[in-house]
């Protein structure tokens, strides 16, 4: 293929010069003539010299430049029609189109100026008549002497000899005008240096520290432009020697703490880019060994090196090493990934040169720091020798592991991570450990192949890297849904969570109704002793007969195991009632959730509970009490009026400060067990379902037991209303001594009212005995009878009077409080506990 394209430009060289012979003699066309061999040798040895133009190859320059110079000289039509058959001429490619594009229009632009020199167009493209000056003449390549002083013969440029030599002697002046200006040659200046660029002193060139760089001796007599650009190409030198400074300085110092991994791998990065540096320096210095030629000198082919030639060398490098010394500067006292994210901050430039590099850079630098992310998130593993990672792990107990264990460190999280996606890495290896320590769980690890599979990347060593930040958060999601699925699913099947939160739910807050009922009726009595005197042993076996006696019977004997009794801290004078409590035992894993605190809120509730159930208790045993009284009243017929009207009165008062007292403690337990705990109860089963990680499901278990404790008005801004309550109930268990008294005198009255009776009758030894006991109401006759009758039962509604009188005013003052509460259920508690607006009605500010 070669051959024949030779064979077609030979074919057309000839076609050539026969044209052009053709146009001065018709006989000097024939190929076989003398002047025609002659004529094509010399066209033959233009073409293949290597003779070119001063202008760069850009056929787009040239060819702007050309509709340039017609638009400029008014031809606009002309410039249209240029650029168009440009476009076309351009977009020729291929086999027959023509390869050096540029050459063309070139030669086309310098006939078109020869044209505008005023030679004549007949001669402009002439014979190539040759001639023996041609062949043996040195004044000339063509002929004749007006040829020579015009320069150009037929359209083509002479080439002349200097006969005296002037080219010679002037140059001759300016290589001895140099010598005497530089005491130094420019040879030896380049080889000094060369040496400051690797940070060693040269003959002439050495270390300042004064001026804290490289120069050249003020005794050194050179021009002052040469000592400038000596001085501007040794500030490479100066950087190298600062870079150069801190890697040896940081790999003395390692395996320290604050040089650690990634200030390991950015020293190997910065060790790596000084060896192409390196290679670099070497090429120059082979090229400084050539001598430098003078302009006189015919052109050598080997390379040599002048300090501007340096320079152009030295752009590259220079921009590099100046990053690498700014980074150098900013990272000596970083480490980890904080160094990391201060070198990611440069690599945001919009020079390409500088972005690959950083590009380069980073991929090194941030290599051990993305194998810490690759650990973490498929092995759980913190492999954090130097306190780099933006994870920290602290050793707690298997309790706190998930709260405590670990935490992120926001001064080494790098610019390039998230703070979403540095959360969800932490909560994902956070995750296996869980798994590991407190479940005793390894099927993480299949979770985590599967993950790694997804995101389309390996477990093993590498698999990521700087740039791949889509990839990492990839693999950190594929990574974090499969192994907080694979916990959620241990936690709700393995250690049954939602069992236990229900068996809590029904036995600390009291919703297993037959077992809270019949527990307070065989504890009552113990309780109601003093807080010293009662065991605890003996309350751990009343508790097990209630759990057998209820429907608490058939829950799974581990729940049923966790129940304990619980004595609270106790003082002078506290009853039973006031530190009995029951406990549950959350064992690992349960214990993140249940903690220490969560148990402790758990604790108040129920002692609220517990208080308000008691209150119910003992409202319901003073009904107990009080019905068969009313029905047996029909005994104290024979006594007077008055004081059967006493009777009735004081009856009445107590059966209605009952209704009000039972009215209030009945709604308000509907709301806390309706309301309040059933409602919240839903929601955080509903949340429950929905919850994807081990976060999600302690912030529901959060979120349902701060319902409760604000809204059964055990919340810190509650607390002036929550004693008012406790005042009320106080007054509640008060009324249930006041009105046990009362009926206690009614029976002991009753009964003897019927001794007496039998006395007249029966004018027993015995009655006559007893009634000369002193202080005997039947010693003192009927009379004294119903006079004891009377004061007890105007003490008593004395009593309730007072008492009653009380309680409406705190139960007011507590109503009041409700409106004002922030929490918008307790306006709800209002509203059951005034539906009927009574109370509102008598005090218009409730």
């Amino acid at each position: 293929m070669e051959e024949e394209d030779q064979r077609k430009v030979t074919d057309l060289v000839i076609e050539l010069v026969r044209r052009l012979l053709s146009q001065q003699n018709p006989q000097n066309q024939n190929p076989s003539s003398p002047h025609f061999s002659q004529s094509l040798r010399y066209a033959l040895r233009i073409l293949s010299s290597r003779l070119t133009p001063s202008i760069s190859p850009d056929a787009d320059a040239i060819a702007e430049s050309i509709k340039r110079r017609l638009a400029t000289q008014g031809n606009s039509s002309d410039a249209l029609t240029f650029a168009e058959l440009y476009t076309k001429f351009a977009s020729k490619n291929g086999p027959g189109s023509v390869n050096n594009k540029w050459a063309v229009l070139y030669l086309l632009k310098i006939i078109s100026e020869d044209r505008k020199t005023g030679i004549d167009s007949s001669v402009f493209l002439p014979n190539l008549g040759l001639d023996d000056a041609e062949m043996g003449n040195n004044e000339s390549v063509l002929n004749g002497k007006d040829d020579r002083e015009k320069g150009w013969k037929n359209g083509v440029l002479l080439v002349s000899k200097d006969p005296e030599n002037l080219r010679e002697i002037s140059f001759r002046e300016f290589r001895n005008l140099v010598k005497e200006e530089n005491e130094v040659s420019e040879e030896a200046l380049v080889r000094d240096v060369l040496y400051a660029c690797q940070g060693i002193d040269g003959k002439y060139v050495k270390f300042d520290s004064n001026l804290d760089g490289y120069a050249l001796s003020n005794l050194v007599k050179v021009p002052r432009a040469t000592r400038i650009i000596v001085r501007k190409l040794c500030e490479l030198g100066w950087l190298f020697r600062k870079v150069k400074g801190y890697i040896s300085e940081s790999m003395d110092r390692f395996p320290a703490e604050d040089v650690g991994t990634v200030g390991q791998a950015f020293c190997a990065a910065l060790q790596d880019e000084l060896s192409e540096y390196y290679k670099l320096l070497a090429v120059l210095e082979a090229q400084s060994m050539n001598p430098i030629p003078l302009v006189s000198d015919s052109a050598s082919s080997r390379n040599y090196l002048t300090l501007r030639r340096l320079s152009v060398w030295f752009a590259e490098p220079m921009v590099k090493m100046r990053l690498m010394a700014v980074l150098v500067d900013k990272c000596k006292v970083l480490r980890g990934g904080a160094m990391a994210g201060s070198i990611h901050l440069h690599a945001q430039h919009g020079d390409p040169l500088v972005h690959n590099f950083m590009r380069r850079l980073l991929r090194r630098v941030c290599s051990p720091l993305f194998e810490m992310v690759r650990s973490w998130v498929l092995e759980g593993e913190l492999e954090d020798i130097f306190a780099e990672f933006f994870i920290v792990g602290q050793p707690v107990k298997a309790e706190s592991l998930w709260r405590e264990g670990y935490r992120l460190h926001a001064g080494m999280l790098p610019s390039f991570i998230s703070q979403s996606l540095a959360q969800r890495i932490l909560r994902t290896g956070k995750s296996i450990n869980f798994l590991r320590v407190c479940c005793d769980d390894r099927g993480w690890a299949d979770a985590a192949t599967e993950a790694a599979a997804a995101a389309g990347t390996t477990t093993r060593r590498g698999g990521l890297g700087y740039g791949e930040t889509d990839a990492l958060e990839s693999l950190v999601m594929e990574a974090a849904k499969r192994i907080d699925k694979h916990l959620l699913d241990v936690i709700y099947k393995r250690y049954k969570f939602k069992e236990h939160c229900l068996a809590i739910k029904r036995y600390l807050l009291l919703g297993q109704g037959d077992f809270v009922q019949y527990l307070m009726d065989i504890v009552g009595p113990e309780l109601s002793e003093p807080a010293n005197t009662i065991s605890s042993f003996k309350l751990a076996g009343l508790l097990e007969s209630a759990i057998r006696s209820s429907n608490a019977q058939y829950d799974d004997p581990d729940i049923l195991d966790r129940l304990r009794v619980k004595m609270m801290p106790h003082g002078t004078g506290d009853r039973g009632w006031d530190v009995f409590s029951l406990e549950y035992d959350a064992r690992v894993p349960l214990d993140t959730v249940f903690t220490e605190s969560v148990m402790a809120r758990y604790l108040r509730i129920f002692n609220f509970l517990w208080k308000l159930r008691r209150v119910e208790h003992a409202l319901i045993g003073a009904w107990k009490t009080m019905k068969p009284n009313c029905i047996t009243s029909h005994a104290f017929t024979k006594l007077q009026r008055a004081v059967k009207l006493q009777l009735v009165s004081t009856l009445r008062r107590c059966q209605v400060l009952w209704n009000e007292m039972n009215h209030f403690v009945t709604n308000l337990q509907y709301y806390i067990m309706f309301e309040v705990l059933e409602v919240s109860w839903s929601n955080f089963s509903n949340e429950m379902e929905v919850a994807k990680d081990l976060d999600d499901l302690l912030a529901a278990h959060e979120k349902y037991l701060h319902s409760i404790v604000e809204k059964s008005l055990l919340g810190e801004r509650s607390q002036t209303i929550y004693k008012s309550l406790f005042v009320l109930f106080d007054r509640i268990l008060q009324f249930r001594s006041h009105a046990d008294r009362l009926y206690e005198g009614i029976l002991e009255l009753q009964a003897r009212t019927v001794e007496s009776s039998s006395r007249d009758k029966n004018k027993s030894r015995q009655a006559k005995d007893k009634s000369s006991e002193p202080g005997s109401w039947i010693a003192d006759g009927r009379k004294a009878l119903t006079q004891r009758a009377s004061e007890l039962l105007q003490n008593m509604g004395q009593d309730l009077d007072a008492l009653a009188t009380e309680y409406k005013s705190l139960l007011e003052g507590f109503l009041a409080q409700l409106p004002v509460q922030q929490h918008i259920d307790l306006k709800f508690l209002l509203f059951r506990l005034d539906f009927t607006e009574f109370y509102s009605q008598q005090h218009p500010t409730i």
